[in-house]
């Protein structure tokens, strides 16, 4: 498979790069990169051996697989400025995790193959994450040959690829950023707590490092019930108290929705155990 980019982004050169040192593994090809920022397409076509292309035209003309690799908002008007009297079996392809492969509106006019494929990963730089692809998911949702194409395409490169519907794509990206940026949320509150008590910044990041990976780790093996402790699991709503009445607004509102789940998680652990006074507390209604 040939394989070409339009938008030369984190993601966009990353992947590349990726695909470009995996190529004789999972037998593809990066054709090169088109950008509207000419010096962006350079740059991703020395960095993955490829072709700098002048046009858009030329990306498709070049590749079997044309991946749409800009800003989430600029896809549909990419899709719609392209010419499409080449693009006939063609695979055409987008990075988005929100969007479907609905934004690729009337391609089964033009006998081309949409698909959107999401790397779950947060692309920091352009040079160096590439290293970490082999060890990332992917999900893909679209036509079904392409589906399948790509399928084969992230098995021979030993990534795990789960195919969801469309439907679901807003509830799947929410998971995601839930599972990546809102975890930096809770986090940085739990920083904020610690420099209240008089812990600087890299103090509270780095003394509270072996708990908050400890804590990541037994919940990616074990899951989320087995990993659970703390007074709300315990039931001990005095700590709560104690907790909510030192906290300010916005730290108690995030307290209280994770409270929540993590009351959810505790009667799923603990059936026999009686939460409703710790429900109480940690809605208010007996503070």
């Amino acid at each position: 498979m040939k394989i070409g980019f339009i938008g030369a982004g984190k993601a966009g050169c990353s992947l590349g790069k990726y695909f470009s040192v995996k190529a004789k593994q999972a037998g593809i090809q990066v054709t090169g990169y088109y950008s509207l920022i000419e010096e962006e397409a350079r740059w991703a076509a020395a960095f993955t051996e490829s072709d700098c292309f002048h046009t858009a035209e030329e990306v498709i003309v070049a590749s079997d697989t044309i991946i749409i690799s800009t800003p989430d908002g600029a896809v549909k008007s990419v899709w719609e400025s392209l010419e499409k009297d080449n693009i006939k079996g063609r695979i055409i392809c987008h990075l988005s995790g929100s969007l479907s492969s609905d934004v690729f509106s009337g391609v089964e006019h033009y006998g081309a193959y949409p698909i959107s494929i999401h790397p779950m990963f947060a692309f920091s730089d352009k040079e160096s994450v590439y290293q970490q692809l082999n060890q990332v998911s992917f999900t893909l949702e679209g036509e079904r040959h392409a589906v399948s194409v790509w399928k084969s395409v992230f098995s021979s490169l030993g990534n795990p690829a789960i195919e969801i519907s469309k439907e679901v794509k807003p509830k799947y990206h929410a998971a995601a950023s839930l599972l990546s940026n809102h975890v930096i949320a809770v986090l940085e509150a739990g920083y904020e707590l610690l420099c209240e008590c008089g812990f600087s910044k890299e103090e509270a990041r780095t003394f509270s490092s072996v708990l908050v990976r400890d804590n990541i780790e037994h919940v990616i093996n074990e899951g989320s019930i087995k990993a659970l402790t703390g007074p709300v699991e315990r039931a001990d709503e005095q700590t709560v108290k104690k907790h909510l009445f030192v906290l300010d607004d916005t730290q108690k509102t995030i307290y209280q929705a994770c409270g929540a789940e993590l009351l959810h998680l505790a009667k799923e652990k603990n059936p026999d155990r009686d939460y409703r006074r710790t429900e109480k507390v940690l809605y208010g209604l007996d503070v």
